[in-house]
């Protein structure tokens, strides 16, 4: 089996759909602030936002670091990609790197109004918006599934069998 594929395909995938949705989202809707949203359906909204730090907006203007780390992620999900058997496994995988990738490309890309240029300080968009949850995007969106779900892909393995024989003193 091509190990590569199933990491890549769904990487890129992810990255694709979550960078249409962000350029949608930045020609579409107007900034936070405004009382103007899409209403999409059960309290869920489409609402502008640039968020320069991580989760719940923790450690806003350390783009660098924040970017450093989730390349380090990256790195280390490719590498734990090595030891992951079967095409769904390795496709999670992918989901969560292209997720990584994909708020990556906007801390090296993409400066908010109020920013000034520099090694990764641009501004990730989140236009997700519910009323029960900080405001987020696609990207976001298979970091958190796709976590969930190697989660439960590592719990679900089996152990493997202890060795058995006779053992050299």
């Amino acid at each position: 089996m091509n190990r590569t594929l199933p990491v890549v395909g769904a990487a890129s995938v992810v990255v694709l759909l979550d960078q249409l949705s962000k350029h949608w989202a930045v020609n579409r809707l107007s900034p936070a602030g405004s009382d103007e949203h899409v209403e999409v359906f059960l309290g869920v909204q489409f609402r502008l936002a640039f968020n320069q730090g991580m989760a719940f907006s923790r450690f806003s203007n350390s783009g660098a670091i924040i970017g450093l780390i989730a390349l380090g992620i990256i790195v280390g999900l490719i590498w734990f990609s090595r030891s992951v058997s079967g095409a769904r496994a390795l496709s999670v995988v992918g989901m969560v790197i292209g997720g990584a990738l994909g708020n990556l490309l906007d801390r090296l890309f993409r400066v908010p109004y109020s920013a000034s240029p520099g090694f990764m300080k641009g501004a990730v968009v989140d236009f997700i918006y519910t009323r029960w949850w900080p405001t987020f995007n696609i990207a976001d969106s298979a970091v958190v599934v796709g976590g969930i779900l190697l989660a439960v892909i590592a719990w679900r393995q089996p152990e493997p069998a202890p060795a058995t024989g006779v053992s050299s003193p």
